[in-house]
């Protein structure tokens, strides 16, 4: 099941991304050779009108064969040829592929917002010895209902309010048992290390949450505005890790994931349930959106860059030094994919349970 998760998740992105391309050139009346989902070999092929559609061994990507797409080629002029649209048209073409996938991501993240997903309920699991939640007499089983006023739901509201603040008390309501009461706290202010590997404030109380755990969804009209900004969020976050990654003030091995690091994200979302699984697709979906427009030859980006350059100087960039650029941009992530083939490796400990394996 967890294979399989990870193919219909990987197959999910790779068509709508492929399909993107496809549909955008059709409308542009740009004639489609082929439509191949996987590398390789082909496995399967069906030809309807001028396109082939094909299956091919390896599951892990795709690509969409326009008519005159190679500057190699002998060009006709024919409006049916890539090469022989207008900047603009092109632009559009490329485009698709990364919004389609940015696009996905959002209806993906209004549907599990809509439908329900499982979070942890706002009961008390555990107590960090000597935090103000103790001081103030705070126990195990306590169900905390509001902050200062603020109704929270889930422990993700609750964990929010709490490090955000700027006061040097809260009043807590909560439950104990058939009791309601309201506890008086002092936040104790901490600095650490966030997700981007910036230091920063935050206030803790010293609560631990329990493994209580509710559905929580959401009227539509709201889950639409709730997966907007999940989206903008995670674009955010995405877009400034690449900025510390690239000026050096984040690790590359410790912000990226290969086909093996996924697999096993799959594996742990698919065992959570439909919704994590969903989740997990937008998050992936939106994150190979903003991967294929970085201005690397060989992604969407790189032509987008040609593309730039050509609006720019009123000609294309010449065939050799395209190809030039083009075997630079292939092999940079030859080389990252390497790396962080061997990052997942050594980061789930793949070697450790293959020797152990073969031990036995």
């Amino acid at each position: 099941m967890s294979l399989l998760s990870f193919i219909i998740v990987l197959s999910i992105l790779v068509l709508v991304h492929e399909f993107g391309h496809f549909i955008t050139a059709k409308r542009m009346g740009v004639k489609i050779e082929r439509f191949s989902f996987g590398f390789g070999p082909v496995l399967f092929a069906l030809k309807k009108k001028d396109t082939e559609y094909c299956l091919s061994l390896i599951p892990v990507g795709g690509y969409v064969k326009m008519a005159g797409d190679n500057p190699g080629e002998s060009l006709s002029g024919q409006p049916w040829e890539y090469l022989s649209q207008s900047i603009k048209k092109r632009l559009a073409i490329v485009l698709a592929g990364p919004v389609l996938n940015y696009v996905l991501a959002f209806f993906v993240f209004w549907l599990v917002f809509a439908t329900g997903y499982p979070t942890m309920t706002t009961k008390v699991g555990d107590l960090v010895k000597d935090y103000p939640a103790e001081i103030a007499d705070i126990r195990k089983g306590d169900r905390i209902l509001k902050i200062d006023e603020q109704q929270v739901a889930t422990w993700e509201e609750l964990t929010e309010i709490i490090h955000k603040t700027k006061k040097d008390s809260l009043d807590l309501m909560l439950k104990r048992d058939d009791k309601v009461m309201i506890l008086t706290l002092r936040p104790r202010k901490e600095k650490i290390t966030n997700l981007l590997g910036q230091k920063e404030e935050i206030a803790l109380v010293g609560i631990k949450p329990s493994d209580e755990v509710t559905k929580v969804k959401y009227a539509f009209l709201k889950s639409g505005g709730l997966a907007a900004k999940k989206l903008w969020s995670l674009t955010r976050l995405t877009l400034m890790a690449l900025l510390r990654i690239v000026s050096g003030r984040m690790a590359l091995k410790e912000s990226v994931s290969g086909p093996l690091g996924i697999f096993y994200i799959t594996k742990l979302a698919a065992e959570l349930g439909i919704a994590s699984l969903l989740n997990l697709l937008a998050i992936l979906s939106a994150s190979l959106a903003i991967f294929n427009i970085l201005p690397i030859p060989v992604l969407d980006g790189g032509h987008i860059l040609f593309l730039f350059i050509e609006k720019v100087r009123g000609k294309a960039v010449d065939l050799k030094t395209q190809e030039q650029i083009t075997q630079v941009g292939i092999a940079f992530l030859i080389l990252l994919m390497v790396f962080v083939f061997y990052n997942d490796l050594v980061r789930f400990e793949v070697f450790k349970k293959v020797i152990h394996l073969w031990k036995k």
